[in-house]
């Protein structure tokens, strides 16, 4: 788009070139479907089991009444845009599906501390779980609120501007490596690319000191691994100090709780597939981060009560088969050999992400739906067009009635100009419609290249391309619907047609 507003006046030569290139592409594409539509209407034609006036005289109908093409186009486009539109909302539910699953696991025991038992055992819990033989792996968390700062940071301008204080506050995550690395998608993040970033410098044991770090000068301080978004929102750099301050809880505070504050270092930054948790999201050892919230340093031995688990990820062999009936298992195993209460929850990642995975899930729905009301409006062309082939074909109705033709084969006629409507409609919208949802994504690449306009926005999207999944069986029943519907609408002019007096007819005639 240029400075005028307008696409395409400032497009390169090239660009025109390739854009002339792709609609003599699609004419041919669309003529080489078009032929392929002939000819399969021209097997049926001689497969179906009707007489031969029948085809004959709806072919010929067909043919020559070019007003009969509004239908066919208008089946095109619902059965096109509907196949497209459901293959990409397909896709998004799956990205979706998988980058959630990555950062969650499979199932999540979400540990809730009560006045009557503190802390949770974690290597107790730990152990139950790994008993399971359906269990993969798992790795305990532990989650605490944080305010980020750093010297000559921004953090207090965050503060004062409402859209920009949420990255002031995050969500600290005390994990242990190894078990994280087999439990969810941790490794992955890590050796992704950056985009504003840095990569932490080795991946094998992400929290050792930066290279940019020089442990020997003042205290000794452990390392931290930043989001990505979150690495740029606070212009951090790898073997930057940045201080960290938590809530905790304190008895003798008026307030029931009190502020500690700690320095760290930045080893680097992870880029997951979502862009809240590397918005949000610092990790650092699950020691060290027990051992900040109860006051130690870095090196003292972990003190006996502090807390040091409040969620445990589990990764099962095979989610999909076992993963409800685990759930139930564990949650029976846990709380009767006392690892956890009540008041614990163990829940699946679909559970813990139901309401978004809901919404796009009923977005896609209601997409479907809307985009149906296009195949009713061309199912009610081709009603309104058949009304008037039938009104002004009443004479013809009278002749061939008057020469012995009975109903069946009037009703038969009309019906047999409804199916070449849906069987042309379909055949091409489904097509066209596979090829543009496979297509997609070059398509909108090449589009925004050649028109100088960004149409999809990869940096809000938690993927970096557009997601398409064709599946056969809703393609097929969208074909099939299209059929039915053109069929049910085409029925009430063909009975009208049977219904014509012969006499009446020819005498209005």
């Amino acid at each position: 788009m240029n400075e005028t507003g307008e696409f395409g006046a400032g497009m390169r030569p090239e660009a025109l070139l390739e854009l002339a290139l792709a609609l003599g592409g699609f004419a041919l594409f669309a003529l080489l479907v078009v032929g392929l539509a002939y000819l399969i209407m021209r097997v049926v034609f001689l497969a179906v089991p009707a007489p031969a006036v029948v085809r004959f005289l709806s072919w010929r109908y067909l043919i020559h009444r070019p007003t009969n093409l509004i239908g066919v186009v208008g089946i095109f486009l619902g059965v096109g845009a509907l196949i497209m539109i459901l293959s990409i909302m397909t896709g998004f539910l799956e990205q979706t599906r998988k980058s959630m699953r990555g950062s969650l696991s499979d199932l999540m025991v979400i540990l809730r501390a009560s006045e009557r038992r503190r802390p949770f055992d974690a290597d107790k819990i730990l152990e139950v779980v790994r008993s399971d033989p359906r269990v993969a792996a798992a790795s305990a968390h532990l989650s605490w609120p944080c305010f980020i700062t750093r010297p000559g940071g921004n953090s207090m301008f965050m503060l004062s501007d409402p859209q920009l204080s949420r990255n002031a506050f995050v969500q600290l995550a005390g994990i242990d490596v190894d078990d994280e690395k087999s439990a969810t998608e941790f490794h992955a993040s890590l050796v992704r690319a950056p985009i504003y970033g840095e990569s932490v410098a080795d991946p094998r044991n992400p929290f050792a000191p930066p290279p940019e770090y020089d442990a020997t000068v003042g205290m000794p301080r452990a390392s931290v691994i930043v989001g990505d978004q979150l690495f740029e929102a606070h212009r951090l750099r790898r073997g930057d100090f940045v201080t960290l301050i938590i809530p905790v809880r304190d008895e003798q505070s008026e307030y029931g709780f009190a502020a500690k504050e700690r320095e760290f270092v930045v080893a680097g930054s992870f880029r997951s597939s979502e862009n809240e948790m590397d918005l949000e999201r610092v990790y650092l050892e699950r020691g060290q981060l027990a051992r900040f919230m109860a006051g130690a340093n870095e090196e003292d031995p972990l003190p006996a009560g502090a807390t040091s688990v409040s969620q445990v990820l589990i990764k099962l062999h095979d989610y999909e088969r076992d993963g409800q009936a685990t759930a139930d298992d564990l949650r029976e195993k846990l709380r009767s050999s006392g690892a956890v209460d009540g008041n614990c929850l163990l829940v699946t990642w679909e559970q813990f992400r139901g309401s978004l995975l809901g919404a796009i899930e009923n977005e896609r729905v209601l997409l479907g739906i809307m985009l149906s009301l296009v195949l009713l409006v061309a199912c009610f062309t081709v009603f309104a067009i058949l009304s008037m082939m039938v009104s002004e074909k009443r004479r013809d109705i009278g002749i061939l009635t008057a020469l012995g033709a009975t109903p069946r084969l009037s009703l038969l006629v009309f019906l047999a100009i409804g199916f070449w409507d849906a069987l042309i409609g379909a055949i091409l919208g489904a097509c066209t419609g596979v090829v543009l949802a496979l297509k997609i994504d070059r398509l909108e690449r090449w589009l925004s290249d050649a028109l100088d306009v960004q149409i999809f926005n990869r940096s809000v999207y938690i993927f970096d391309t557009i997601p398409s999944v064709v599946e056969v069986l809703p393609v097929a029943a969208i074909v099939l619907g299209a059929f039915l519907c053109t069929l049910l609408f085409a029925a009430i002019p063909a009975w009208r047609a049977a219904s014509l007096d012969p006499v009446d007819a020819l005498r209005n005639e």
